[in-house]
């Protein structure tokens, strides 16, 4: 049986008398793609705040591969890793330097560190850019970048918020599939926000929130039979009782 890397339960959250999340619960397998699907204010970004403790639980619990995230919390966040929407890379240092000093802060020695952001920018074709500063790259260049940091401690779980807003097509497409991939062959457990139907892949699990309610969980093909949706913009409406819009 596939170990859960997240799970959270009857979670909820709100800001003085407005609900952010209302009993949240799911959770996410080693090896699984996990999308949650939303608009902006829906709660996600909330979530992801309680998943990396920026924000404490108040009401509810979150496991992080068996580890409570109230009561073992440097258990549990060794084994995350976060790709936060706004970039929070240092632009006057370069892409080495920036690896180095996250690898530094997981206690990593520099030996291995080298070694790991090798084999992680070799992955994302950006080891050619390793001694450039980051304020030269591009915004798709940078996500890469973020990607292989978040990577290089081997986490069993990432977060990815909204990682593509911005970028092209073709730079959106390209992290897309990296980050199949990396579930495909690494096994890893993936939690992915999104506002954009098509980040959606077929073998994904889909996490619907709408105004902090979970209102559809599940294999996306499973959801799509159950509610007699053509495609991921016409359930999400029928889930939450909207027009698709994207």
């Amino acid at each position: 049986m596939s170990v859960a890397a997240l799970t959270v339960t009857n979670l909820s959250f709100a800001y003085g008398e407005k609900k952010a999340l209302d009993r949240v619960e799911f959770s996410v397998a080693e090896g699984e793609c996990a999308i949650l699907l939303g608009p902006n204010g829906a709660g996600k970004s909330t979530l992801f705040a309680l998943i990396t403790r920026l924000y404490d639980t108040r009401q509810g619990e979150i496991e992080l591969c068996g580890f409570s995230l109230r009561k073992q919390s440097l258990q549990a966040l060794a084994r995350l890793g976060v790709v936060f929407q706004q970039t929070t890379l240092d632009p006057d240092l370069t892409v080495t330097e920036n690896l180095r000093y996250h690898a530094a802060l997981h206690g990593m020695r520099r030996k291995t560190a080298d070694a790991r952001i090798q084999e992680e920018l070799e992955r994302l074709a950006m080891f050619d850019r390793r001694f450039e500063k980051v304020r030269f790259l591009n915004g798709g260049h940078r996500r890469r970048v973020e990607i292989a940091r978040a990577l290089l401690h081997q986490p069993k779980l990432l977060l990815l918020d909204e990682p593509t807003v911005g970028l092209d097509a073709p730079s959106r497409q390209a992290i897309v599939s990296h980050v199949h991939e990396l579930v495909a062959e690494q096994h890893l457990a993936v939690l992915w926000a999104t506002h954009l139907f098509d980040e959606v892949a077929a073998e994904d699990s889909l996490l619907v929130l709408d105004k902090g309610v979970i209102k559809g969980r599940g294999k996306l093909e499973s959801l799509l039979a159950e509610h007699q949706a053509g495609n991921v913009a016409d359930l999400f409406a029928r889930l939450t009782n909207q027009g698709a819009k994207r």
